[in-house]
């Protein structure tokens, strides 16, 4: 087997000795590495404590990444989002209503220059090993699935300054429609924010590896989110990450949908000589038989897969979004992880 990280993602960033001993009950799950996910609150509030809790984390033998997590709602997460409560003017737009929607537009020099800041500040003063961009994407407005628009025929954003940026790329007025040229124009957008981040993290800290985790979507022409992270090829291949990552998938789907999307995954990070990485629901939603999580760790495992990550920390135990058998899960997943580490 080619595993050479299992890890999960967690939440707890308060109290440098709490966070001890959950790094430590990792380590007796057999996960090498941690995902520390950062709200914008946290990254306020509890700023000095995050330094602490990395280098705790670093010192017993975790491998760090620092999660961006829902910043600016362009992340994915749960946590609110500073940004959007201060600058109303600077959201996304639906296309085909005009309506502002509830996330960032990552155009905006506002929010280009607070999250660069972020970015930056994270990169000099925490050591951490690397950057985890969480399933960027530009919002997605919502209607009844369409078979050539996938979740609808809607999307973002179309606000003024995307009207602008477009028209003075392309020399005529944003259409409302998705023409090919509007695509185009979408995919270098959201992979000019990251490409830039990540060179400004690694003018700072240079050995930073930096994973880019997109939707796990077929990406298909019959069917497609359009979230501008929809070409793996293209996302893959670009300067805005060293590990190409995919999300996390229902246990309700079919395992041949598991295989392809690993596939897929392999196979884009490989072209362009990255590091590859695949997910786990660890939270809210479990199998019936709670076997079928090691099936699935060991099937990525057998693939291939190098990195192996679980979202989120003991099932999210306690948590809105835990799994029915949350203690249960994580444990499962621990076991499983112990096997493909050959431990």
């Amino acid at each position: 087997m080619t595993v050479k990280e299992t890890g999960v993602s967690y939440y707890g960033l308060n109290y440098v000795e709490h966070a001890r001993a959950d790094f430590q009950e990792m380590l007796d799950h057999h996960c090498t590495a941690v995902v520390l996910a950062l709200s914008e609150f946290d990254l306020d509030f509890w700023f000095p404590n995050i330094k602490a809790i990395a280098q705790a984390a670093k010192e017993l033998g975790l491998t760090v990444y620092l999660d961006t997590w829902g910043i600016g709602k362009w992340f994915g997460g749960e946590p609110p989002s500073l940004f959007l409560t201060n600058n109303p003017g600077n959201r996304q737009v639906s296309a085909l209503t005009g309506e502002p929607l509830a996330a960032c537009c990552f155009n905006t020099h506002a929010f280009r220059e607070y999250f660069f800041e972020i970015c930056e500040k994270l990169a000099r003063e925490v050591d951490a090993d690397g950057f985890f961009w969480d399933e960027p994407h530009y919002a997605l407005p919502k209607s009844y699935a369409s078979i050539t628009g996938g979740a609808g025929d809607d999307w973002s954003c179309r606000c003024a300054y995307c009207q602008r940026m477009f028209e003075a790329q392309y020399g005529y007025a944003m259409p409302r429609q998705l023409t090919p040229e509007v695509k185009r124009f979408r995919h270098e957008r959201a992979l000019d924010i990251l490409e830039t981040a990540s060179r400004r993290i690694r003018a700072i800290r240079p050995a930073s590896k930096i994973i880019c985790c997109v939707h796990a979507t077929l990406g298909t022409y019959y069917v497609t989110e359009n979230r501008g992270y929809d070409n793996w090829d293209r996302v893959a291949g670009s300067a805005a990450c060293d590990v190409f990552s995919t999300t996390i998938l229902s246990y309700q789907l079919p395992r041949s949908f598991f295989r392809s999307v690993t596939q897929r995954t392999l196979d884009a990070a490989r072209k362009h000589g990255k590091g590859n990485q695949r997910w786990v629901m660890g939270y809210y939603q479990e199998p019936e038989n709670l076997a079928e999580i090691g099936d699935v760790i060991r099937l990525y495992a057998e693939m291939g897969v190098e990195s192996i990550f679980a979202w989120t920390y003991r099932g999210g135990h306690g948590t809105v979004l835990a799994a029915p058998r949350a203690l249960e899960v994580w444990d499962t997943i621990g076991n499983a992880y112990g096997e493909v580490l050959g431990k």
